[in-house]
């Protein structure tokens, strides 16, 4: 799924009226120019392009994440900030999201986040609550003097600006905006020419106005950077500020061909070359059919030629470029469907369930019909036969009501004035012959950055000791999953011997998380342990659906910070094992990339070699140790029948009892109505409800249990004594104190950060340490799962006969507890081979011992 990420830079401009500024003309001063990216592949190579251009013509004083359409802010932000310091540009600013909301009448608080569409909602590194947000930066730097904009992802965050700074709107000279489709015709999913019509070849997206490969048979209208915020998209358009819009009619013009990739592959000697080489490579290589080259197209680094070249030529009245045929043309963005002013279906936050539209829209205006509400929404189908779809919301449409605002399009890729070259399109030369420039090129890579640099696997020998209980460690990566991780790894391999780890992308951190586990097992010395990558969704739902995992908030306190681990993952020294898109034919590829070894195991791989030695080896049974949703436990009991007799017990923290006479809350806390459910059953309660219903022998810690052992401040009054003694015990002091300092500064966002503390106790209830006083109670259990928003996804206790029993944990010695956790993780066995990435850089700058 994220090798499928590959993203579509996005630039538009509006022109009102029939030329442009005239105080855009002016010569001699460089354009200071903001980047607003949602950071996909393309858009990195745009961002190159726009670095390598003369800094006295072209200053790009600042960049934006759009973070809701296809990147997460997390891994984005630091990706850029590598980038950056390769090339010598930290001094460019850089803002992600903000903790600001819209309240339910419309007002825009300060610092606004662009963690999702208007209507729902180097050396540098991200820090909680320190990382310049996106309207901060956005403010700042527009004020500052007048500002071209370039949009290459949806327009959420310019929207939200220009929303809440009305009277900045004059500071901006210009936008370019890559993203719809006007007069276009998709050029994928068509049959080969001279088909009959009897040939099995059904056409798919072919000639539509759209590229919406995910949903085109509801909505064939729409593309991505429209779609993934289309009131946003509304907003702009209708601006007043000029703009010139770099549509799917140009992008279409200049596909990725052969001769372009083969050239490619000759000129790089620049390390930004190289870099866009290889991204562009492994693409092409794990691209999912043998279409490549007539399905992926130039699209936002087509943008950013052209607006460069726009600019250069000093914004000609009609446009005139090196790279595109331009046009002016009357459009709108269609944000919801006919017919307007419907009653309340559900589909429209703008409207349902409100005496006044929110932003005091219209009630029968363009923004009040019914809006697709997801990719498969039964409203945009039409049921049997080939017809397309029927929504056009997200749509760029061309006509000549008042609704239409007159812009400057590029329609149509120029052809390579030089006859002899390999290349068709001119722009083609331009981004080769830029990126390969010695001007202003990047300084290294990591390999060259370090005179001594090496890449080394720890592997520990465990040959002469007993081994313990044979465990696989399922985590969703939440800040607490990594404190378990680094608990694992210090209790004696004499008791726990941990086998293997799964990881769950439907839970508190992405998928992409999954290098921080490679960091921390490089840490400790455990570079054999494999990793399989998991489910991406809860059990039995479609990979495209979002409903549980969006009780995860994507600011501060969750996804943001969960990825980075509260900005301190890249304190870790890094591991030469990273997740990867190489794949191989083997494995049900299309093709061999060119390091299919270094492909990332999937979750099946990893049960299937460990429930292979154990039968080959005789091995003892083994235990699984579950910290997030039980989606992949739950898929391996569906698949191989003989597992649960390999299985010899499951230890699941997750889970709130529900008391009738407490009535104790849950922890769902972004989620008001749903009152005693637990995250880890919510967010995937059919897999919950599978475990539970089996034969397995499970073993229970709930939240209540948790709560007892989740106090930073005896925490950190335990770790005083211990925070030095190693590498992992200074880790885990700096994450806690980091989260308990937040907690404290800013309590509304960060309020529920210490139930990570409490996801320890698993791992710790596994060790068995007699000293602990640990107390268990047996009960039957069932996990309700009828629908019902409000009650779905809690776990009760059965009466006679109903539900499964389970050992449930009830009580241990709190202040034993944090006392053993501390004493454990500063204790020097089983420590730290290498600290930290300041150690592992004086590492690579000596030379190895011969």
């Amino acid at each position: 799924m994220i090798d499928r990420m590959v993203k579509m830079l996005v630039l538009m401009g509006f022109v009102i009226g029939m030329g442009f500024s005239s105080t855009t003309t002016l010569k001699g001063r460089p354009k200071r120019v903001l980047l607003d990216t949602d950071v996909d592949t393309d858009d990195v190579f745009a961002l190159l392009y726009l670095l390598k251009q003369d800094r006295s013509e072209i200053d790009l004083k600042a960049i934006t994440i759009n973070a809701n359409l296809f990147t997460n802010p997390d891994h984005s932000i630091n990706q850029i900030y590598d980038v950056l310091y390769m090339m010598d540009r930290d001094d460019i600013v850089v803002g992600v999201g903000g903790e600001g909301g819209i309240s339910s009448n419309g007002d825009i608080e300060p610092n606004v986040g662009g963690y999702l569409p208007i209507i729902e909602q180097g050396e540098s590194r991200y820090m909680p609550l320190k990382q310049p947000t996106a309207q901060q930066v956005m403010k700042d730097t527009i004020s500052s003097g007048p500002t071209i904009l370039f949009i290459i992802g949806s327009q959420t965050n310019l929207a939200l600006f220009l929303m809440s700074n009305p009277d900045l709107k004059k500071k901006i000279e210009h936008i370019f905006i890559m993203g719809g489709g006007v007069r276009t015709k998709n050029p994928t999913g068509c049959c080969p020419k001279n088909t009959n019509t009897s040939s099995s070849c059904i056409p798919s997206q072919c000639g539509d106005r759209g590229n919406l490969f995910t949903a085109y048979t509801g909505n064939p209208y729409a593309e991505f950077n429209m779609f993934g915020d289309p009131f946003a998209a509304y907003q702009v358009l209708h601006s007043g500020i000029p703009i010139t819009l770099v549509p799917l009619d140009a992008t279409n013009t200049i596909p990725i061909n052969k001769k372009f990739f083969l050239e490619f592959e000759k000129r790089q000697s620049t390390y930004e070359a190289k870099y866009c080489y290889q991204s562009l490579k492994i693409i092409h290589d794990t691209w999912f059919d043998d279409k490549f080259y007539t399905s992926y197209f130039m699209w936002d680094s087509f943008l950013s030629g052209i607006a460069v070249s726009i600019i250069q030529n000093g914004f000609k009245p009609n446009g005139e470029n090196e790279f595109a045929e331009m046009e002016y043309i009357n459009i709108t963005v269609v944000t919801s469907n006919i017919p307007y002013g419907i009653k309340p279906d559900g589909s429209n936050p703008f409207f349902d369930n409100r005496m006044i539209p929110k932003f005091d829209l219209k009630k029968n205006g363009v923004h009040s019909g019914h809006c697709q509400t997801s990719i498969e929404g039964s409203f945009c189908i039409v049921h049997g036969g080939n017809e397309k779809g029927i929504c056009q919301d997200r749509y760029t449409r061309e006509e000549n009501s008042s609704d239409a605002v007159s812009v400057l399009v590029a329609q149509k890729a120029k052809i390579n004035q030089n006859s002899s070259s390999p290349l068709n399109r001119q722009f083609f030369e331009s981004f080769l012959t830029k990126l390969n420039e010695p001007k202003q090129s990047g300084r290294f890579n990591l390999a060259s950055q370090f005179p001594y640099y090496r890449e080394i696997l720890y592997n520990p020998d465990f040959l002469k000791q007993k081994l313990g209980k044979l465990v696989i460690f399922d985590m969703d990566m939440s800040a607490g999953d990594f404190l378990t991780l680094i608990y694992l790894l210090k209790v004696p391999v004499e008791i726990i011997n941990l086998k293997g780890i799964l990881i769950s992308g439907n839970g508190w951190a992405n998928v992409g998380t999954i290098e921080v586990v490679y960091d921390i097992l490089h840490m400790m010395g455990r570079d054999d342990i494999p990793i399989g990558l998991g489910a991406m969704t809860p059990l039995g739902v479609p990979s495209s659906s979002c409903n549980y995992v969006r009780a995860i908030p994507h600011g501060s306190g969750g996804l943001i910070d969960s990825d980075t681990l509260f900005g301190l993952a890249r304190d870790l020294p890094k591991s030469p094992r990273r997740y990867s898109a190489e794949n191989s034919a083997l494995y049900g590829s299309i093709r061999n990339t060119s390091y299919p070894r270094f492909r990332q195991k999937l979750s099946n791989e990893i049960w299937e070699s460990i429930s292979s030695e154990i039968y080959t080896k005789g091995h003892h049974k083994m235990t699984f140790l579950i910290n997030g949703p039980f989606t992949n436990l739950a898929k391996i009991i569906k698949e191989y029948k003989k597992a649960k007799m390999l299985i010899q017990e499951v230890y699941v923290v997750g889970g709130h009892i529900f008391n009738n006479n407490t009535k104790e809350e849950g922890n769902i806390f972004s989620i008001p109505s749903n009152q005693y459910s637990e995250f880890n059953f919510y967010l995937d309660p059919m897999a919950a409800k599978t475990v539970l219903e089996s034969k397995l022998s499970v073993k229970m810690i709930p939240l209540s249990a948790r709560r007892k052992v989740s106090s930073f401040p005896h925490m950190l009054e335990k770790m005083q004594t211990w925070r030095y003694k190693t590498p992992e015990s200074k880790f885990t002091y700096n994450l806690i104190s980091a989260m308990y300092v937040l907690q404290q500064n800013n309590g509304r966002k960060y309020h529920h950060v210490d139930m990570f503390l409490g996801e320890i106790l698993g791992v710790v209830f596994l060790a068995n340490d007699l000293n602990l006083k640990i107390s268990t109670k047996t009960k039957s259990v069932y996990v309700l799962a009828d629908g019902n928003r409000s009650t779905d996804r809690q776990t009760l206790i059965g009466k006679q006969g109903e539900g499964k029993p389970v050992k449930i944990l009830q009580n241990i010695n709190s202040g034993g507890y944090y006392k053993h956790f501390t004493a454990l993780l500063g204790s020097k066995k089983q420590s730290a081979v290498i600290g930290s990435f300041e150690e592992q850089k004086v590492q690579w700058s000596t030379p190895p011992y011969i």
